[in-house]
């Protein structure tokens, strides 16, 4: 009896995906995720049309999202080492779909901002498990496309997120409900696909102490990942410049209304990550790293002389040069991380990254909506700018410093 009932609890409990279909439906999930995050570029001013708030309210929409997956994933984000990834995954998309809801019905800004608090606690929930989850998931000969996949899925999410949003806020007779409607459905098939797909990881004691908020950096990898933090901050405030940023300025100084055009420069932006990271995998990631810093200076200095001569032309050159650099730099990070650390570190790593560089995006988006309502759209993008080029340069010298020594 005792042997039939071992037998049984084997079957219940396992289970119903293989592997490779695991990696398949949790790298969809990643972009997902990413993809909703993604989507309230576009939609944002249209909120302000019809409830006629601030300016200055837009850019706290955007970076309340922020603050609020990085506190997610400091007090949650290394929890997946120590009670399993499934779990966290279920939850983390469980908690997203009720933000698609909160989104879906909302009456006010105060209910979409709430719904951004709520969105960032998933996504911060999800990002450490999820991208540890896609790594380890990976079929054997292609563990090198489960760490490109962590890369390469949040960039090419945000990426879908802004234009599927941007087409619907274009040509939608209602895009602030089609489009959470979608998102609210996706959310629920990830959520059911993640019951059924297969633990990577051994639960161990500690799983209550791992909510202190901290961040677990292994101890061999810190020197790298200190020299990897401009680059990574540099990275996350290009991504908060064409998603937050670059729908007011199209208005103040390009004289462009019309939403979809920010929603395909984020589009492309992103695209450009996408594309650089997921053809990329010859080179090294050091190499890799220091390309696309450089990449993203270049990007920076394009973005001011698209100010400057009043040139779309150069904005789109930007956002496909600055874009690339970002997905260039962010791979050559994680390539470089993720085989120094041992599985159960992996959420630590990706705690540590997302950290800096969910800091970098909130902040950046609040004090530059502020500084714009008082120097001007114009002048505050000049600025912005320049403080990307200095701290990607910053990023540049740590890197050339250390192939040196």
């Amino acid at each position: 009896m005792t042997a039939l009932l071992d037998r049984t609890d084997t079957a219940v409990r396992r289970p119903f995906l293989s592997r490779g279909a695991g990696f398949a439906g949790i790298s969809a999930a990643m972009v997902a995720i990413l993809v909703a995050a993604g989507a309230p570029t576009p939609l944002l001013p249209i909120y302000q049309q019809q409830w006629g708030f601030a300016p200055w309210v837009l850019t706290l929409a955007f970076g309340i999202y922020a603050f609020s997956l990085l506190v997610s994933i400091l007090v949650i984000g290394s929890l997946s080492d120590y009670v399993g990834r499934r779990p966290l995954m279920i939850a983390a998309l469980a908690v997203d779909l009720v933000a698609m809801v909160m989104f879906l019905v909302a009456p006010s800004i105060g209910w979409v901002i709430a719904a951004r608090v709520v969105q960032g606690v998933a996504t911060g929930a999800a990002s450490s498990a999820l991208s540890a989850a896609v790594v380890e998931l990976a079929p054997e000969r292609y563990k090198k496309l489960g760490a490109q996949m962590t890369s390469m899925a949040p960039l090419g999410g945000l990426a879908i997120g802004a234009l599927f949003a941007g087409l619907l806020a274009e040509f939608a007779s209602d895009a602030t409900f089609e489009v959470w409607l979608v998102l609210a459905v996706v959310m629920a098939a990830g959520t059911v696909f993640a019951v059924f797909t297969p633990e990577t990881a051994t639960r161990k004691p500690g799983a209550l102490a791992s909510l202190n908020p901290r961040i677990s950096l292994p101890a061999q990898v810190r020197r790298l990942y200190w020299t990897s933090v401009p680059g990574i901050v540099g990275g996350f405030m290009t991504m908060t410049a064409f998603m937050g940023l670059v729908p007011a300025l199209l208005v103040a100084v390009f004289a462009v209304q019309s939403p979809i055009v920010g929603s395909l420069l984020a589009f492309v932006a992103l695209g450009a990550s996408t594309v650089a990271s997921a053809f990329s995998s010859g080179v090294k990631a050091p190499r890799l790293r220091l390309g696309g810093t450089i990449a993203m200076v270049a990007g920076a200095v394009l973005f001011v002389g698209s100010i400057g001569a009043t040139s779309l032309p150069l904005l789109w050159a930007a956002a496909v040069v600055g874009g690339a650099g970002i997905g260039a730099s962010f791979a050559g990070t994680t390539r470089g991380l993720v085989p120094e650390v041992a599985p159960h570190e992996r959420a630590g790593l990706f705690t540590a990254i997302f950290f800096v560089g969910y800091l970098a995006m909130g902040s950046s988006a609040i004090i530059a909506g502020l500084f714009a309502g008082v120097v001007g759209a114009t002048s505050m993008a000049i600025g912005y700018w320049i403080v990307v080029a200095v701290v990607t340069l910053v990023s540049v010298v740590a890197m050339v410093r250390v192939n040196r020594s």
